[in-house]
């Protein structure tokens, strides 16, 4: 589901709510998570997940074209980890 999907989705179940209200809301979301892991914290929203950093350090990796030897610098790339209720859910067959 994109973002545009969802922003139509949740325009269809609350028709009291302007496009742009629901825009701007999950905007405001993404950027708050975005903005918690830039500053190196943890985001949680209950019931869905946390999102985390993960730090992965520096490594020598080859360059597929050519083979030759690269130095991949350290860096921390963000991790989710679902929550139990997501798990759930996700883990029932479909009907």
């Amino acid at each position: 589901m994109t973002r545009s999907e969802l922003i139509q989705r949740l325009a269809e179940q609350f028709p009291q709510l302007t496009i742009k209200d629901i825009d701007l809301t999950i905007r405001t979301i993404l950027n708050e998570l975005s903005r918690a892991l830039a500053n190196g914290d943890r985001a949680e929203i209950r019931g869905f997940g946390s999102f985390t950093l993960n730090y992965r350090p520096p490594r020598k990796g080859r360059n597929p074209k050519s083979g030759a030897p690269v130095s991949i610098p350290a860096k921390y790339v963000p991790h989710f980890k679902p929550g139990k209720e997501l798990r759930e859910r996700v883990d029932h067959p479909r009907t």
